[in-house]
């Protein structure tokens, strides 16, 4: 009895010690996930510039690292040694960066990309030996299509990381045809009847206007550039219809192709 008696009298002690802390460290739980919840919905807000799925996923981050941080102030307010577990999380969040360098790299590259927006979806680029039309940007990749119906999956990290080339920045895109002509032909009448085509096609834009000019000599003529200016998403129909057009104006005028010199044959010695 007097043994049952010791043990009934260390429990009152023990409920009596860490009954206050276990009430208040259940307040503070409580109050502090429902400031977590308010924090996570202000962050939403302050980030509403920025990508849907990038403001989600900031989000939803911050509200983690909040728990898990207010979970450890919980822990050592009840009493529990919370040093050693800091040290394995620490420790346990080192080993998987370092086995996720390349996701993380591909993560922050992402996070680059959507905050600083250098492309959107629809905008035809130019990058890392690879040219097409954005579709999507995700957190750790971007996926472009191509006109021959292709799908190229970059990763972002080395996209934030090199050159790019956005053809649709302005809007708009450079349609340029290059055609060989004899060194005879007449630019002044040549411009006369291509420019008018160039500019009554109904995907050429009116600003800036149509040209055309030298860009080279070639044996026996010149190279003609036929410039015009179109909608990114008509860049392939206006070129592949341009070229057919000019190749038919061309012989219709009987404007013909530079004719080489024969080489002359060295006599024998």
């Amino acid at each position: 009895m007097e043994r049952l008696s010791s043990y009934s009298e260390q429990l009152q002690a023990m409920v009596l010690l860490y009954l206050p802390r276990v009430a208040m460290a259940l307040a503070v739980l409580v109050m502090g996930w429902w400031i977590i919840r308010q924090v996570s919905r202000l962050a939403s807000r302050a980030m509403a510039s920025l990508d849907v799925s990038l403001r989600g996923f900031l989000t939803s981050m911050v509200s983690v690292v909040l728990k898990v941080l207010l979970v450890i102030s919980v822990a050592g307010m009840v009493g529990l040694q919370t040093t050693s577990f800091v040290a394995v999380l620490g420790a346990a969040g080192l080993a998987v960066g370092l086995a996720l360098q390349g996701t993380l790299a591909n993560f922050a590259g992402g996070v680059l990309i959507l905050m600083f927006k250098p492309f959107e979806p629809g905008d035809l680029v130019v990058t890392q030996g690879q040219t097409g039309v954005v579709k999507a940007i995700h957190i750790f990749n971007t996926i472009l299509t191509t006109p021959q119906g292709d799908t190229i999956i970059l990763p972002n990290g080395a996209l934030s990381n090199s050159i790019l080339v956005n053809k649709t920045a302005e809007k708009q895109v450079l349609v340029e045809v290059l055609l060989d002509v004899e060194g005879q032909t007449n630019l002044t009448v040549l411009r006369a009847l291509a420019l008018p085509l160039l500019a009554g096609h109904p995907q050429v834009l009116p600003n800036p206007a149509p040209i055309l000019g030298i860009v080279a000599l070639v044996p026996g003529g010149m190279s003609i550039a036929f410039r015009a200016y179109t909608l990114p998403q008509d860049n392939a129909t206006v070129y592949g219809t341009l070229i057919e057009q000019l190749q038919g104006l061309l012989l219709q005028h009987h404007i013909g192709a530079p004719v080489k010199k024969p080489k002359k044959e060295k006599k024998a010695a």
